[in-house]
């Protein structure tokens, strides 16, 4: 087989990267339309990823937040994009490069994208694992709809149980990526 030189999984991988840039900016501007809501996996400890101590104590390697009920300051650049969140009705700024996202993922219309994402050039791993070594360590923000004084809504994603030894929020639902993904 030839060699490409023109690089065409990356060239894919940055225009897959665009369409949740595009969809996220969209939604910064006009809030989420419908039932849409998304599922993003990032890696925790990749360059540029900004999250408190607490949230990278808890997760070393990669989370997945849900933007759905209750979210502010969505901002959105060309490299990546802010967000706030509530995480045990503690309030969360995180900044989160595209370049750090592995998964994209809408269940309201079934659509998903997965991202490579280089890990050698994260700090704090300790090791080069594996891509599939990494484990999912999927969080939902807990909704903060009683501030508002509306009523909590729960996800309508399926939930399956995790394996961790406690729910990482108090009335926030942990969902396992792997109950959406195609076998």
């Amino acid at each position: 087989m030839a060699e490409d030189h023109i690089r065409y999984d990356i060239l894919a991988q940055e225009a897959l990267r665009g369409v949740m840039r595009k969809v996220l900016a969209e939604v910064a501007r006009t809030g989420l339309p419908g039932s849409h809501h998304f599922f993003i996996t990032f890696l925790t400890g990749a360059p540029g990823v900004r999250i408190s101590s607490r949230l990278r104590e808890r997760y070393p390697e990669q989370m997945t937040i849900v933007v759905q009920f209750q979210y502010w300051d969505l901002k959105v650049s060309e490299t990546g994009f802010e967000i706030g969140l509530s995480f045990s009705d503690v309030p969360e700024k995180l900044e989160i490069p595209f370049s750090a996202v592995r998964g994209f993922y809408d269940p309201s219309v079934n659509f998903e994208l997965e991202f490579d994402v280089k890990t050698d050039e994260a700090p704090d791993t300790g090791s080069e694992a594996p891509r599939a070594a990494l484990a999912p360590a999927p969080v939902q923000a807990e909704p903060r709809a009683e501030e508002k004084g509306e009523p909590k809504k729960k996800s309508k994603a399926p939930a399956e149980s995790s394996d961790s030894e406690e729910t990482p929020n108090k009335g926030a639902e942990v969902v396992s990526l792997d109950a959406f993904r195609k076998k």
